[in-house]
């Protein structure tokens, strides 16, 4: 484990400040779900709880009947990872972080549709070199837990309605699925 030297008293509630610098690196908002364990080694690690991730391997093959479905390389995504894909190289997406763009995206829980003639391109992974074609966001208890997206085809086409409605069904069932 990588030292900080950044040091910090428990306070008489039991509390303890995490560092602004380390909120920032690693995106944990106001709010966020932290899971706390203990190793054998008698560390105590805090570590951020992705809900959308317990269903990773339900987002997997959710991802697989999607892209079969439509024919649009898909991703799932938690609040900060790719989770699961279908349609593109899993080791080029799967644990990558998401973009700012996609998080704000998230965040303003709206769904972003590319249209035709459209220049600017919605890029949702980093380091990933494929535009978005549709995101829907996944809500929980009406918590942004993540976001479905389908990935431009190679032609380059616009998604019709039937692919928008099979990426917002999907985000409205993974969203379902984790408040039961």
């Amino acid at each position: 484990m990588k030292a900080t030297g950044i040091v910090r008293r428990i306070d008489d509630l039991g509390r303890v400040v995490i560092p602004k610098e380390i909120r920032r690196t690693m995106r944990i908002r106001e709010g966020d779900p932290l899971e706390i364990y203990t190793d054998n080694d008698g560390e105590v690690i805090f570590k951020k709880y992705s809900p959308i991730g317990e269903l990773s391997s339900f987002a997997s093959q959710y991802a697989d009947v999607l892209y079969r479905s439509c024919g649009l390389p898909i991703l799932v995504c938690d609040r900060d990872h790719c989770i699961a894909a279908s349609g593109i190289s899993k080791k080029e997406v799967v644990e990558r972080r998401i973009t700012s763009q996609l998080e704000d995206m998230m965040e303003s829980r709206q769904m972003h549709v590319t249209k035709a003639g459209e220049q600017r391109r919605f890029m949702p992974v980093e380091g990933v070199d494929r535009a978005a074609s549709v995101m829907a966001p996944i809500t929980s208890s009406g918590d942004i837990t993540g976001a479905v997206v389908a990935l431009m085809p190679e032609s380059g086409a616009v998604p019709g309605e039937t692919e928008i409605k099979l990426i917002q069904v999907a985000a409205g069932f993974l969203g379902k699925q984790m408040e039961e």
